[in-house]
């Protein structure tokens, strides 16, 4: 399933619209979903007001309280979605998270001046949202376990580390460095930094690529042992602009 141009976006109306309900239209000036959904298609959100619905039936199952049943066949198929979203603006109420939509929303319909305030954490975790690593390695936490070489593991996040890996998962005696890369399609390439393909190649075996294939749709788990002996990979330079530094001019005391 290709990747829905405005992806992000819809899964957070689809959200908002399952856990909030009525409240999060109201906070868009609207007393029915119908004509929410007309708003977002001229908003140019999506083409069609089903297109809207279905987002909100696909995140219906994971809010039982809101009376709704939505798409329960599907099971937790989606459900990596709603730990992302939660894992950024989980925490919001139903005002703040509207204008993350009306954020957005605005700039699709071209204007630049908005009655709402919007904080900047938030526009930092909507950045956040857009990148696929966060998603991937979300899934990964949340399933590791369903992996045969993983099973029974104890994991450790050293994602902040920056150390050419994400995770270290301990299973008995043995240790594995865990690097995610997301890939939205059923196919796809991706690239490791010199970190990365330094750490695989220190630690062979013990270094696995857990590549998430798929999170456009339903996620599924690749797994790449030694990846620097089983994969191929072209090495390339590249030239990024050198960033600024500002000094302070005087001692502080």
């Amino acid at each position: 399933m290709a990747k829905h141009e405005n992806y992000e976006i819809l899964n957070l109306i689809g959200y908002g619209l399952s856990k909030f309900n009525q409240s999060f239209i109201n906070e868009f000036g609207f007393t029915n979903k119908s004509d929410f959904y007309k708003f977002c298609v001229i908003s140019k959100i999506a083409q069609t007001t089903g297109t809207i619905k279905n987002r909100m039936d696909l995140f219906d199952p994971f809010f039982p309280n809101n009376g709704r049943k939505g798409w329960w066949q599907k099971g937790n198929a989606y459900i990596h979605r709603k730990v992302l979203i939660d894992s950024l603006f989980g925490n919001e109420n139903v005002s703040d998270y509207a204008n993350i939509i009306k954020l957005n929303l605005n700039k699709s319909l071209g204007k630049q001046n908005n009655n709402f305030e919007i904080k900047p954490i938030i526009k930092s975790r909507f950045k956040k949202l857009q990148e696929t690593g966060l998603e991937a390695e979300l899934y990964f936490m949340s399933n590791f376990n369903n992996i045969n070489k993983f099973k029974d593991g104890k994991i450790d996040d050293a994602r902040l580390y920056g150390d050419g890996y994400d995770f270290q998962i301990t299973v008995g005696k043995d240790s594995y460095l865990a690097e995610i890369k997301g890939i939205r399609d059923k196919k796809g390439k991706f690239r490791m930094t010199q970190n990365e393909y330094t750490k695989a190649k220190e630690y062979k075996k013990n270094y696995i690529l857990a590549l998430v294939m798929n999170l456009n749709d339903s996620p599924k788990f690749l797994i790449v042992e030694d990846p620097i002996n089983n994969l191929n990979f072209d090495e390339k330079i590249i030239n990024s602009k050198s960033s600024l530094e500002y000094h302070l001019r005087d001692i502080i005391c």
